[in-house]
Formats: C-alpha cells, sequence, structure tokens
C-alpha cells in the first residue's frame, strides 16, 4: 500500500528514495511496537532487528543505528588509525556525501581507484601505498554496491569477489557500503549473505527503498561490533526507546524487499520515455535510479533543467554541471514514472 505524496498534489518525486514515507501498515506496526531502553540493550523490538539483519547478512552481529552515514563513519573509526588511508570507488558515499565526516572525525583520508564507481583488483592494487614512515598506512578498501552516482550500478559478483579477495591478500580490511544492497539483491537473485560475505563489515539502510522513516545498520563480527556499539554512544548515537523506528524497518523488511522489483521496472520506464530527448544519453539502469547526462548541444545546464521540471510538476536533482539523477521509490506508480519521463523529454526537446 502507498502513502501520501511526498511534495504536494500532483509532483512527482524523483529526487531520491528516501523520501518515501512510511505506509498506513508500517506506521501501525511502530505504533504496536514493544519497547525498553536500547541504550541498556533492553529494547526488544531494536534486538529482534539487529538479529535479523545480522543473519540475513551472514554476520555475527548487527548494530542498530540513525542513519547511513553513522554506520560508514563507524567503520572507518573502527577499522582505521588517524592518518590511515582508505580506497574507494570514484563518487563514493562516504567521500563524497557525508560532510567530510572521514577526515573531520574518523581522522582519515580517502583515494579513488577505478572510474565510474567500481574499480579491479589492479585498480586497487595501484593506490596501495608502500610501508614506509613518510606514507600514510593503507588501512581499508570500501564498496559500494549498489552503487549510487554510478546510476544505482550493481557490482558483478565476481569482480567484487576479487577486488575482496585482492585486499584480504594484502592484509587489508574490507567494508561494504551497503546502503541499497537489498537493490542489488532483487535485480541479481543473489542472496544479501552472498554479496556480504567477503567483508569484514556491511552497512545497511532501511530509509532509502524499504520505507523506513530513519535508520540503518552496520554488521560485522562481535568484537567488531563491540567497539563500534561503543563508538556510537560517543557519536550521540545511542538511542531510548528505539524500538518504534527498528519496527518501521522489520516491516520493511518483511514487507518491501521484493516489491523493489517494481522500482527497478519504472526505473526502465522512466528511461525509456527519455531516450527519444534530443539531447540527452540515458543508459538503462541496473535497478532504481536513472542517470541522464546531458550533451554538450544541450541548450540548459542540470539546474536549468531541475527547475523547468519542477516548474511541470516533476522533482529531479542535479548531480553536476550536466548530470541529472532520477530516483524511483515506492510513493511513485509506474504510470508517474512514464509522466515524468514524457515530461522531462518534452522539456528537453523545448530547450
Amino acid at each position: 500500500m502507498r502513502s501520501e505524496p511526498t511534495a504536494g498534489p500532483g509532483v512527482i518525486d524523483l529526487r531520491s528514495d528516501t523520501l518515501t514515507r512510511p505506509t498506513p501498515a508500517m506506521r501501525e506496526a511502530m505504533a504496536r511496537a514493544e519497547v525498553g531502553d536500547d541504550v541498556f540493550g533492553e529494547d526488544p523490538t531494536v534486538n529482534l532487528l539487529q538479529e535479523r539483519v545480522a543473519a540475513l547478512l551472514g554476520k555475527e552481529a548487527a548494530l542498530f543505528v540513525p542513519s547511513g552515514t553513522m554506520a560508514n563513519q563507524l567503520a572507518l573509526h573502527v577499522h582505521c588509525r588517524r592518518g590511515d588511508e582508505v580506497i574507494v570507488g570514484e563518487g563514493a558515499h562516504n567521500a563524497s556525501y557525508e560532510s567530510g565526516a572521514g577526515g573531520a572525525l574518523a581522522g582519515v583520508q580517502f583515494v579513488v581507484a577505478g572510474r565510474g564507481g567500481l574499480f579491479s583488483p589492479a585498480e586497487l592494487v595501484e593506490q596501495i601505498k608502500p610501508v614506509a614512515y613518510y606514507y600514510p598506512r593503507t588501512r581499508l578498501v570500501c564498496v559500494e554496491n549498489t552503487h549510487n552516482r554510478a546510476g544505482g550500478r550493481v557490482w558483478p559478483a565476481d569482480l567484487l569477489a576479487a577486488v575482496a579477495a585482492e585486499a584480504a591478500r594484502r592484509g587489508l580490511a574490507t567494508h561494504l557500503d551497503g546502503a541499497r544492497l537489498l537493490n542489488a539483491v532483487v535485480a541479481s537473485g543473489r542472496a544479501a549473505r552472498d554479496w556480504a560475505a567477503p567483508f569484514d563489515s556491511v552497512s545497511l539502510c532501511l530509509s532509502k527503498g524499504l520505507g523506513a522513516p530513519v535508520g540503518s545498520l552496520l554488521a560485522g563480527g562481535r568484537d567488531f561490533l563491540v567497539e563500534a556499539h561503543r563508538l556510537r554512544k560517543m557519536l550521540g548515537g545511542g538511542m531510548r526507546q528505539a524500538g518504534v523506528l527498528a519496527a518501521a524497518g522489520l516491516h520493511g523488511l518483511e514487507h518491501h524487499v521484493e516489491r523493489l522489483a517494481e522500482d527497478h521496472d519504472n526505473a526502465r520506464r522512466l528511461a525509456a520515455g527519455l531516450r527519444g530527448a534530443r539531447h540527452a544519453q540515458v543508459d538503462a539502469p541496473d535497478t532504481n535510479i536513472v542517470m541522464m547526462d546531458l550533451a554538450p548541444t544541450a541548450p540548459l545546464d542540470a539546474e536549468e533543467l531541475v527547475r523547468r521540471a519542477r516548474a511541470r510538476g516533476v522533482q529531479v536533482s542535479a548531480m553536476g554541471a550536466r548530470r541529472v539523477r532520477a530516483v524511483t521509490h515506492l510513493d511513485v506508480s509506474a504510470a508517474e514514472c512514464e509522466r515524468a519521463g514524457a515530461i522531462l523529454a518534452e522539456v528537453l526537446d523545448a530547450s
């Protein structure tokens, strides 16, 4: 069941899948949630969510945190020491969209491997610093699957396994930013625990495709999670009767995973409507993110396209001077995605 529109009557809001609102059934689950004090470890609904996600990802334990940013930052803190270097793909969330927390809080530096969000074992090795007192210590490899800025791209399973194996061979820790990992699961048919298996730690977001109002989880070994739990408190992430939030996540895991396929279908509908536009390049999406690259001949830039589309009732996001992103989610229908594609194409052709 879909919730009420997120951006006013008649507006098709494709800026992000974080814009979803809890469905009536999810709100009911939240209202019924059994709660306790989670800082004391006594919230039964939080504990159940953590157990479920740990099992889902094939890890010993999981920790409920307020946001995906906190989950990723806890991983950086536990795996690294200040001054260490972290290898990421181009456009990685923890290097691009977490307000500089990696440097400011965890004290790490980021180095980019490969292009387009993905990288090979050879490209990983190129970025590993020699061991010397005047170099930062390469300590951690982070992979984002699906990759946001690459257009919701799913890593090829063999490539992902090879990168993780090379990192392990080199003595590097590994973290999987799996904010949209369940989109990769649905798109590939590969189990979440199989995607997560090569990694020391994994984050999973509840407030994107699953439609929960807040929350992510960080999963890994028990010793890793003991330290992450301490750091969660240090960073102000301890929550009290958080079961009302955990219940939303449990509902999403139980009822909203399989339906991610609808978002993927809708993204393909949207992309199909855009392919006839004269001034844009649109690739077929892997999951629920559609990236539109404006051609050099286009007479408008991304910000102007966003402005004109908004005036026509479609909300999308500028991701650069000539790149626009649209994200499908449970609060937009197939018909709305087809209409949005047609409107965006008209805006481009009319410019």
